[in-house]
């Protein structure tokens, strides 16, 4: 498993953006993603910071079932 990088909370919805997440809604500041799967909905709430914790993101990918792989790709 690579090494997650440091990242932003605008970066990381963007990443999401491209692998099929659209942003449903944001409560202040948590904004709330969704995807349609064949097999339901997957969704992932991202808080808005400019550095996000490592552990953080890790809980983020964990709900929005992404691998560190697919996010550094998609960054």
């Amino acid at each position: 498993m690579p090494r997650l990088p440091r990242i932003s909370s605008g970066e990381a919805i963007r990443a999401l953006e491209r692998l099929g997440f659209v942003q449903i809604r944001q409560t202040g500041s948590h904004v709330v993603m969704k995807k349609e799967t064949p097999e339901g909905e997957i969704g992932c709430v991202v808080p808005v910071h400019r550095e996000l914790k490592i552990g953080t993101l890790r809980g983020i990918l964990r709900q929005a079932q992404v691998t560190p792989e697919e996010l550094i790709e998609n960054l």
